[in-house]
């Protein structure tokens, strides 16, 4: 990079390089795009292609509306309102969280349709959710336990506010919820004791199913799983409930469960930017290679260290790209080349095949082997068309950051 290209690319990435979560925010709100390509924004950077994002939105979308069953995306892989929002622009019901501060952060941003996955047995976080009902904030909570639906029941009470449920229900993954049947059926009378909870359906998750491998096994485990679910909504319509929902899914079972009879709505979540952990669980059509939607996020890294023949060092170690999973990080539109862990800030890049190495202050991109953790250590993503960065869009739901303690 010569001198005159050194300043240009100084003066258009200044302000993106704030100090705190505080000043990134306000950076990421106040920054103009004009200018920015994926030559010049800072790295290690979170990037999405746009045009694979957008054809993966338009495709659950379309399946949705032919399979006539609702969807409701689950935010905890994006955890970004302007994606919340492109989604229900294409059709979904609202969106899913996981956590009391992903809910928040939606709601804040006008995000209606709002069902937070999760127990919550906390008293602190039960408040803020009744704050959030209260305020106006259109929320359904799931519930698996009975110490949920009392805390739920009582400050429902106190905050003088009606509360929908989910009867959260375990149908294989042993994480959380009420068994099915019976259990479920005695935990939602114990909740009709209360006026202020109302049950308006059933949760089933079966994450077991989402990523087992080849798709007749996956439907066959997927199959079993919710049809726990539906025979329970089925009795709790028997014994007088009103539980028209049943949310569940996934986006490794989206084509599966949208066809049972009784589901109405997918949590799918990963579909919009897709990992190497789930294009290895197989195709419909028998193709190994998961490729329903597309991988539209990457990791942008920039050539560090170049000294060494064998290897390169690139600026995206284990607080750029998740390594929670066992699988490695392949570097997009470059075979031959294989990440490996090099430290905190720092990953090793090796050459196989005749492959040749990046050379040092060359940029590439790593396919994600996690999108929903990967996204939790960034504040923001560059959405690019091409290499020209298009928006930046703030990842305002991680985790309690930015929330105030109470």
């Amino acid at each position: 990079m010569d001198r005159r290209s050194f300043l240009a690319t100084t003066m258009s990435t200044g302000i993106l390089a704030g100090s705190g979560a505080a000043a990134a925010t306000a950076a990421v709100a106040k920054t103009e795009v004009s200018g920015l390509t994926k030559a010049n924004i800072p790295t290690p950077a979170l990037v999405v292609d746009l045009d694979a994002f957008e054809a993966n939105v338009k495709k659950m979308a379309d399946h949705c509306r032919e399979a006539k069953c609702g969807f409701r995306p689950h935010a905890k892989t994006h955890k970004c309102p302007e994606i919340a929002r492109q989604q229900i622009a294409a059709g979904a019901l609202g969106i899913c969280v996981a956590t009391v501060p992903e809910a928040e952060a939606m709601a804040a941003a006008g995000i209606g349709g709002i069902l937070l996955t999760s127990p919550i047995v906390d008293a602190g976080k039960v408040g803020r959710m009744i704050e959030l009902i209260k305020s106006g904030g259109h929320v359904m909570l799931a519930v698996g336990h009975e110490r949920e639906a009392s805390l739920l029941a009582e400050a429902a009470d106190a905050a003088n506010v009606e509360v929908e449920l989910l009867i959260d229900l375990d149908v294989g993954d042993k994480r959380t919820g009420s068994l099915p049947g019976a259990p479920a059926i005695e935990l939602a009378q114990k909740i009709a004791r209360s006026n202020r909870l109302h049950i308006r359906g059933v949760q089933a998750y079966a994450g077991h199913a989402s990523h087992t491998v080849g798709f007749e096994a996956r439907q066959r485990v997927s199959r079993e799983a919710m049809g726990k679910a539906v025979e329970t909504k089925r009795l709790l319509q028997k014994a007088g409930f009103d539980a028209k929902i049943l949310s569940g899914g996934s986006t490794g079972t989206y084509n599966i469960d949208s066809a049972i009879d009784g589901v109405t709505e997918l949590q799918v979540g990963s579909y919009v930017f897709m990992d190497v952990d789930y294009r290895r669980i197989g195709g419909r059509d028998g193709n190994p290679v998961y490729s329903d939607f597309q991988p539209s996020l990457t990791v942008l890294a920039t050539v560090v260290n170049a000294t060494h023949a064998d290897r390169i060092t690139v600026d995206a170690g284990t607080k750029a790209i998740d390594t929670t999973t066992a699988h490695v990080p392949p570097v997009k539109d470059r075979p031959g080349l294989r990440y490996a862990k090099f430290g905190d800030e720092f990953g090793a890049v090796t050459a196989e095949d005749g492959a040749k190495l990046p050379a040092l202050g060359e940029r590439i991109e790593f396919m994600v082997p996690h999108c929903d953790p990967n996204v939790n250590l960034y504040e923001r993503i560059f959405a690019c068309r091409g290499d020209k960065v298009e928006a930046i869009w703030p990842i305002a739901a991680r985790r309690e950051f930015g929330s105030t303690v109470r």
